[in-house]
């Protein structure tokens, strides 16, 4: 199989670009936005970063997600060709609720959800979560007791008082970092988020999703309730990097040894 001596680099900020530049001796498409791709005999072709044209690429890596990313990961899944994270599990996770589906049947600690179509209204006598959309960032929550009339098609779940957790897997290096936050959204943000001690069966639970659906890296956050119970709440596949040194270098080294 030919090869071009030519990466992509798809969303990956300057102070990671910079890293992963000083490391691969070949030829960089960067775009920070999604670019255009076609794929044509099992190559894929990819506008250049400046000027009119597109050229082949051996490899892509892929960090981010847009609004209208689902697409181009779709062209990345039918390319086929080595993508970091693996295309085709990205696909499987881009859009949040299905994700969940999925990733419900395979944790030991799924809870039963709800479930309310756009416009409709619910009822509900206890302390509820609903959450809707495609990011993955604390937003499209509402939390409600009693009548309640959704804009959004949702997930509804009961809300569990308890300690908000990440397990946190790039490759086969994992951390679990404790969420936090003012109220009860919780995320890894806010400066008093940190590493804490590993749950080795919330590790288990998220190393089997992970392998399950063939992912590269992954997020799942987990609620410890008071009473011990643990429940897996959602997977991002595109876990932030950047807001722990630690976890950003152990990217950069497992990308730049990959693309090497």
């Amino acid at each position: 199989m030919e090869t071009y001596n030519r990466i992509a680099l798809v969303g990956i900020e300057q102070e990671e670009y910079d890293v992963i530049k000083a490391n691969y001796s070949g030829h960089i498409i960067w775009h920070q936005s999604i670019p255009k791709i076609v794929v044509k005999d099992g190559v894929l072709y990819m506008e250049k970063t400046n000027g009119v044209g597109m050229l082949p690429v051996d490899k892509v890596v892929y960090y981010g997600i847009y609004d209208n990313d689902f697409d181009f990961i779709t062209g990345l899944a039918i390319w086929r060709g080595d993508c970091y994270p693996n295309a085709a599990a990205m696909l499987d996770c881009r859009f949040k609720i299905p994700c969940l589906v999925k990733a419900l049947s395979l944790s030991k600690f799924s809870a039963p959800r709800g479930f309310i179509s756009a416009g409709a209204s619910v009822n509900i006598a206890n302390d509820t979560v609903a959450k809707w959309g495609n990011w993955h960032c604390g937003e499209n929550k509402h939390r409600f007791t009693g009548e309640w009339e959704s804009q959004f098609t949702a997930t509804i779940e009961p809300y569990y008082e308890g300690e908000a957790v990440r397990i946190m897997m790039i490759g086969d290096v994992y951390w679990q970092i404790k969420l936090e936050g003012d109220d009860w959204l919780k995320s890894i943000h806010p400066d008093n988020a940190g590493f804490m001690p590993v749950d080795e069966d919330l590790l288990a639970d998220t190393i089997h999703i992970k392998e399950t659906l063939q992912m590269d890296m992954i997020g799942n956050d987990y609620i410890v309730a008071k009473d011990g119970s643990k429940y897996l709440l959602e997977v991002n596949h595109i876990p932030n990097i950047t807001r722990f040194d630690e976890v950003r270098e152990a990217y950069l080294s497992t990308v730049i040894e990959w693309i090497n």
